[in-house]
Order: C-alpha cells, then structure tokens, then sequence
C-alpha cells in the first residue's frame, strides 16, 4: 500500500506492508535508490505494519519492489501501476 504527502516540489512517499506479509528484513528497492538492498529498510508500526517514507521530486515514475530476507522480492498489489516485473509509483 502507498500512502502520499504531496508538497511543492516533492512527494513523501510511505511505503507500506500488512502485519505479517513477510518475514526478517524487508526494504523497498527502486529506481530511487539505484536499486540497492538495503538502502530503504521498513520499520514496524504500533499496528503491526511495516514502513518506510521516501521523498521522491513531483511529476515522476519509478519502479520498485520489496526486498525480504533470503532474497524474496514481491510486488506491491496496490501499487499505481505494474511495468514487467516491477511495481510502479507515480508521484
């Protein structure tokens, strides 16, 4: 699930996965951050959830997928749009 803070010039993006989705370390990999594990990693909520905020510039596109532990990656189901394998956001 994605949650948006849309500002001037940016977007905060909260990346968000249900309670008990997947298991160990999860981050969210994407053209953002170069695709690089790690560089993104969620945190638990009060909730039992999982996320993660980043601030991408407005009026753009980007892939992304979600990184578990043992090299598990999944797409996000409400994602703005799915490319190939890639979930998609729009800011």
């Amino acid at each position: 699930m994605l949650e948006r803070s849309r500002r001037k010039k940016h977007t905060e993006i909260t990346f968000v996965i249900p309670a008990g989705q997947a298991c160990g370390q999860v981050s969210v990999v994407g053209d953002f951050n170069d695709w690089q594990p790690g560089a993104h990693p969620f945190t638990e909520r009060e909730d039992g959830t999982r996320s993660v905020t980043v601030t991408l510039p407005r009026e753009q596109r980007y892939g992304f997928r979600y990184l578990a532990h043992g090299d598990y990656w999944f797409n996000d189901g409400q994602a703005d749009d799915q490319d190939g394998h890639n979930s998609v956001v729009h800011t």
